[in-house]
């Protein structure tokens, strides 16, 4: 095998065995799947309400029970008979029903012990306008149809609808948090293994038996690799859980965004990499990191919330700028607010960007890999001889 190869067999074994990496991506996964699972159950769940009926207002809980479910699917009432107002009271206080609708006046009364109904309050609403509409339609000789008709609002979009959008935005920001965690966990992982293989001298040897560039490249390689699979594990868990939802018809339509995902987030966290491998050579000890580190764990965190905040021009422009266009792009894209034209242009220019930054790193890397006694600053290990 080359020793590039072997060196990047070696980062995927440690990654994959590593327990604190397993334990984070089970977490995550659950997390995941208790989101999608809760969204489901929202969206599947049924709440049903006793209501007490005295003998006065009788029809109209009927009414109520018969006609809640049109109007909200997930709301079932079932009538409660009571013998007055008396014992209907008395019944919401002992919580035997949840609440008692009954005539108040001119017109009608949904009363609940502590906390309001929400979904039974507006299905009452509903049903109760349309029973007194019908009722005073026919003492005027006429239909409740009649009387309502031109009255209907309904609510369209030129482009998409509200589902989409908001199915969008979210997307949007599980992919900016996605990039996000795997840069900064990676990296910092990354960075550590360098400068504990700088500080216990163990690199000095790997250098004298392959090429330093090898073990840079294994060592990017390696991680980019589990990176990616733990990304693909997360997008598979997370479109598996959307499908149960009511956003499931939605989830063909995510497939294209997906994949300019990976792409950007590929080309994004390579050139990351690179600099994380470079922050850890140049470090001599472990308390060197911090300092090293540090410009890099600043520059992933402005990538994650100027995704967020950014917007109007400043994020269309930020857009095609890397290293941001790794997270905002993608965000663009999967909300329909950017071509494919955008996409290839955005992407072009981070894979300019990236090799650059690969070029550079190697440079760096290259000479304060063996350099010790210290912090390496940028300028030294630039023009350090090789």
């Amino acid at each position: 095998m080359s020793p590039w190869a072997i060196v990047t067999r070696r980062e995927v074994l440690v990654r994959l065995t590593d327990k604190a990496f397993i334990i984070g991506t089970l977490i995550f996964m659950a997390l995941l799947l208790g989101v999608t699972g809760w969204a489901a159950y929202q969206d599947s769940g049924v709440d049903h309400y006793e209501v007490a009926s005295t003998p006065a207002d009788r029809a109209m809980v009927a009414s109520l029970e018969a006609n809640a479910p049109e109007v909200d699917g997930s709301v079932r009432v079932s009538a409660v008979a009571v013998a007055d107002a008396s014992a209907a009271r008395a019944a919401l206080a002992d919580g035997r029903v949840d609440a008692w609708l009954h005539r108040r006046g001119d017109g009608w009364e949904l009363l609940t012990q502590s906390e309001t109904k929400t979904s039974l309050f507006d299905a009452t609403q509903q049903v109760v306008r349309g029973a007194v509409v019908a009722a005073n339609a026919r003492a005027a000789g006429t239909t409740a149809e009649a009387i309502q008709r031109g009255a209907t609002v309904t609510s369209r979009l030129v482009e998409g609808n509200v589902d989409r959008e908001n199915l969008g935005r979210a997307a949007g920001m599980i992919f900016a948090f996605v990039f996000y965690l795997s840069s900064l966990m990676f990296g910092v992982q990354l960075a550590g293994s360098v400068v504990e293989e700088k500080q216990n001298r163990i690199v000095e040897i790997i250098a004298s038996a392959i090429p330093v560039r090898h073990l840079l490249a294994g060592k990017i390689i390696g991680n980019t690799l589990v990176a990616m699979l733990q990304v693909v594990v997360y997008i598979a868990v997370g479109l598996v859980g959307l499908s149960f939802t009511s956003y499931g018809t939605y989830v063909p339509e995510l497939t294209g965004p997906v994949v300019w995902f990976f792409a950007f987030f590929l080309a994004g966290f390579v050139a990351l990499a690179s600099l994380w491998a470079v922050a850890g050579a140049l470090a001599s000890r472990m308390e060197d990191l911090q300092a090293t580190t540090t410009p890099l764990t600043l520059m992933v965190m402005v990538m994650f919330f100027g995704s967020l905040l950014f917007q109007g021009t400043a994020r269309v422009i930020a857009s095609f700028a890397p290293p941001f266009s790794a997270v905002l792009m993608p965000i663009r894209i999967v909300e329909q607010d950017a071509s494919a034209w955008e996409a290839l242009i955005a992407l072009t220019l981070l894979l300019a960007f990236t090799l650059v930054t690969i070029l550079v790193g190697e440079r760096l890397y290259r000479r304060s890999l063996l350099q010790s006694g210290g912090r390496v600053g940028l300028r030294a290990a630039w023009s350090a001889p090789e």
